[in-house]
């Protein structure tokens, strides 16, 4: 059994759940017209937020199913309600500080800070549906999609399938059918600190070293729906899905809890977020550092009263932390902030 410390009581927070050919190495500029400043508004997305992210001038992005948003400490823009009515899933901001983001039948939009571009399976994308979006060591962004992996080196995408059991190299050109999500939604990549790579998919999990991918396993059994992993600051991987949070230090996998878990987050101090399922609902937990390689880590759950699914988590640089759900939120640590309203 886990043990917890006291749990926080949060603000009422009602979650509505609604819940060809041949790669080109030559792609065809598709620039979109932005124009955030008629998309001004005092409230932030009002339908499911998927991921939030935070860049490096300190404005926050929410992908959400009514557009991407961006808040910039004081006001709220809807930078995609003159480009896109995708849903989207997926944001990230790149080395250069470009911004990516991932939709679900729209392929992916990279904003420069100017104007959008959008990648689609007619540029060698191998599936409309980008469900998380990674960027490597060497500079390269990978697409978490419906069906497999893309890869973009800048010119062409290379893309990687997933057949049956297995992940492997295709260099056909093939793309996978739009709108068949799920069951085979790649939801998490990372690279760890060897270069690794491992990959939650909603099928099984794999690793991949380069050349082979290996089906990831414990006592012989494959490791179903991840829904993330990631790396902390010890180098310690986690995972967390269908079969609850795990730990793997290298050597041996550790079950720690066997609720279904969505999201996990490392923050500053080491401490790990989780959002997952409890016997009553939805809770927004932290681990303690200090207990993380304990077999018992002390837990923290922040309760939603009446909350459903939570999504993407982000610690903000001033400490606050947002997560997603029908909407986007705040905890100060005391109190919880709706930007519905």
């Amino acid at each position: 059994m886990m043990k917890y410390v006291p749990v926080y009581a949060l603000l009422l927070i009602v979650f509505y759940t609604t819940c060809k050919g041949q790669p080109k190495t030559n792609l065809p500029i598709d620039l979109i017209k932005s124009q955030p400043k008629e998309a001004i508004t005092s409230s932030g997305p009002a339908q499911i937020t998927r991921t939030i992210r935070q860049d490096r001038k300190g404005n926050i992005w929410m992908a959400a199913f009514d557009g991407v948003f961006r808040y910039d400490g004081t006001s709220f823009t809807n930078m995609t309600r003159n480009v896109s009515s995708a849903r989207f899933f997926s944001a990230l901001e790149d080395r250069k500080g470009n911004l990516w983001f991932g939709s679900i039948g729209s392929g992916v939009y990279y904003y420069d800070g100017k104007s959008f571009r959008n990648f689609t399976t007619r540029d060698g994308l191998l599936n409309n549906e980008i469900v998380c979006i990674y960027e490597d060591k060497i500079g390269n962004i990978w697409f978490g999609a419906n069906g497999g992996v893309s890869r973009y080196d800048g010119k062409s995408f290379r893309n990687f399938l997933l057949k049956e059991d297995s992940m492997a190299d295709d260099r056909t050109g093939k793309t996978f059918p739009d709108f068949t999500r799920p069951p085979h939604e790649v939801n998490s990549i990372i690279e760890d600190k060897t270069g690794r790579f491992w990959f939650g998919t909603r099928d099984n999990a794999y690793t991949y070293d380069g050349n082979t991918f290996t089906v990831l396993t414990h006592q012989g059994q494959p490791f179903i729906n991840v829904r993330t992993i990631i790396e902390d600051r010890k180098g310690t991987i986690w995972l967390g899905g269908t079969n609850g949070l795990w730990r793997y230090d290298g050597r041996t996998f550790t079950n720690l809890t066997q609720h279904f878990v969505g999201y996990i987050y490392e923050d500053k101090k080491g401490n790990l977020w989780t959002s997952s399922e409890t016997n009553w609902g939805w809770a927004l937990s932290r681990f303690d550092a200090t207990t993380l390689s304990n077999k018992t880590p002390t837990v923290t759950e922040l309760n939603p009263r009446e909350g459903r699914m939570i999504f993407g988590i982000l610690e903000d640089d001033k400490g606050n932390i947002w997560f997603g759900a029908d909407g986007v939120y705040r905890y100060d640590g005391k109190t919880v902030t709706d930007f519905k309203k």
